[in-house]
């Protein structure tokens, strides 16, 4: 049986990386053979495409170019590990996918969506993930939290109003395919959040009991 797909979104400090972990003890006290990655990223090119995208650097980076970087590497992503993965029945846990693509590139840079819609029809085919948690968070709570972990990479520098524009991005994405999307309130306490990810992957995974 094919494995599924299960992608994490949302805008800067959200709590991606501690609700993964999360997420991943969920898995596995389900005994689900999985794997964990994530966008840009996932294999030692796509990492290297990363490390392109979220360099600083004084050279501006142009749109297109950074659009097609992060196909670029979402094809041998899919290429080298999430297609073998889920063929091989196992499921794959992605930090992010082409709903970031939509978010940052359509909506923050402002490039709209047909092209990008173009280049996923390309690269992934009919592939979409089974299940997206986008966490939700104000942008100024947000960038808050992100400035205190870490320098702030070339997307991290960006203005409040472009973070605006991808926050509104994702809950359009969560509002037109709410089958598969689920928006989780990340403002809260930890736990509570935690409480909102179980509670959407028990219903995912009842759900799948009831197909068989």
């Amino acid at each position: 049986m094919r494995g599924k797909f299960l992608t994490i979104e949302g805008t800067e400090g959200v709590g991606k990386t501690t609700n993964i972990e999360f997420i991943k003890g969920w898995l596995k006290s389900r005994e689900v053979s999985f794997v964990s990655t994530r966008e840009p990223g996932g294999t030692p090119l796509a990492e290297e495409v990363r490390q392109l995208l979220l360099a600083t650097r004084d050279e501006e980076v142009c749109s297109k170019a950074e659009l097609l970087l992060m196909f670029a590497g979402r094809a041998q992503h899919l290429d080298q590990l999430i297609e073998p993965q889920l063929a091989a029945g196992n499921w794959v846990l992605c930090d992010r996918f082409t709903d970031a693509t939509y978010a940052y590139q359509g909506a923050g840079r402002d490039m709209g969506y047909e092209l990008i819609s173009n280049l996923e029809a390309t690269v992934q085919g009919d592939l979409r993930p089974d299940l997206t948690l986008i966490l939700d968070i104000p942008v100024e709570q947000g960038l808050q939290r992100a400035g205190e972990r870490s320098q702030p990479d070339r997307f991290e520098q960006e203005h409040t109003v472009f973070f605006k524009r991808v926050r509104e991005a994702y809950h359009n994405i969560a509002k037109q395919y709410p089958q598969r999307c689920v928006l989780i309130d990340a403002s809260l306490s930890l736990p509570l959040v935690q409480a909102q990810i179980g509670d959407a992957l028990d219903n995912f995974w009842l759900s799948l009991e009831e197909r068989g």
